[in-house]
């Protein structure tokens, strides 16, 4: 369930200040002291930033910006053939630099006039209610750490190659960044856990893991599909079901996995209207409204 991942690396603070990590055992860096000293410096930079002052700026080393170019590397053919229109050209639009990692406001520079967004620093995964919430005020907050070099193409959290290869891309374009400004909208706008919680699953089913009919074959839009190297040569192999808000908030699943079940809306237009629809119009009346449907599935 989702809950599970704001357990699987909490940040605490000590009584200097400073962020403090916490990486489960089967972290590929929770046995790596120097990883994890760099985990900490860079939480503790995120953690000591208020709005309003200079984006903290992360001096990444040459193994990080190694790992920044083999991730974009193996994607960009991927993307072409996997990934759908709306996205490939919101990728070509935010030009995003392939041989380093970028910092956070040289994204929200290219971003702020394509749609308006900008990135927040977070020290680690944030709260449902202020992440949701602030993409009302289109502020997507972003980890800035990278992944273990031990495994470049895979990381169990979300890292700043997660947070901006695949939700940058996304937010450069109008339609998905409108989408998920109508996702904030509803977080803002619901009082009950249960309520909020439906929220971050239709989220996480469709703009985390969407994928879409076009032309005839099954193409992926949502972020955490198309900034996973494994996953998105996997995603067409998996069980796909047509859009079932209902459905989405009844079943379980686990975020460091793989998802075996993924819900495929009939086109981009269909998709703009059913899940910016159902943001649009999400209350704390729908949990018990979609329950029936629910219960049917």
């Amino acid at each position: 369930m989702f809950e599970e991942a704001q357990l699987y690396s909490p940040v605490t603070r000590a009584d200097d200040g400073s962020a403090i990590v916490h990486l489960g055992e089967e972290h590929p860096g929770f046995n790596d002291p120097a990883y994890r000293e760099r985990r900490n410096e860079i939480a503790t930079a995120a953690t000591l930033w208020r709005p309003g002052e200079p984006t903290p700026q992360i001096g990444y080393t040459d193994t990080e910006n190694e790992i920044w170019r083999t991730v974009s590397r193996e994607l960009r053919a991927r993307h072409a053939r996997y990934a759908c229109r709306e996205f490939l050209a919101a990728k070509a639009a935010l030009a995003l630099p392939e041989d380093r990692v970028p910092q956070l406001d040289e994204v929200t520079d290219r971003l702020r006039p394509l749609t308006g967004y900008r990135y927040h620093p977070a020290a680690g995964l944030v709260a449902l209610r202020e992440f949701y919430g602030s993409l009302a005020d289109r502020v997507f907050h972003s980890t800035q750490y990278v992944r273990h070099p031990s495994e470049p193409l895979y990381t169990p959290e979300p890292d700043i190659v997660h947070e901006v290869i695949g939700h940058g891309n996304m937010l450069a374009s109008p339609r998905f960044a409108e989408l998920k400004r109508l996702a904030g909208e509803a977080a803002r706008r619901v009082r009950t856990d249960e309520a909020l919680q439906l929220i971050a699953d239709v989220f996480w089913f469709t703009l985390e893991f969407g994928v879409v009919w076009e032309d005839g074959e099954l193409r992926a839009y949502g972020a955490g599909i198309l900034s996973s190297y494994g996953e998105i040569e996997e995603f067409r192999g998996m069980e796909i079901r047509p859009l079932d808000f209902a459905e989405m908030g009844a079943i379980e699943y686990d975020i460091t996995k793989y998802q075996p079940v993924l819900y495929a809306a009939d086109s981009m237009d269909h998709l703009f209207d059913a899940v910016g629809g159902f943001f649009a119009t999400a209350d704390d009346g729908t949990p018990a409204r979609l329950a029936p449907s629910a219960a049917r599935a």
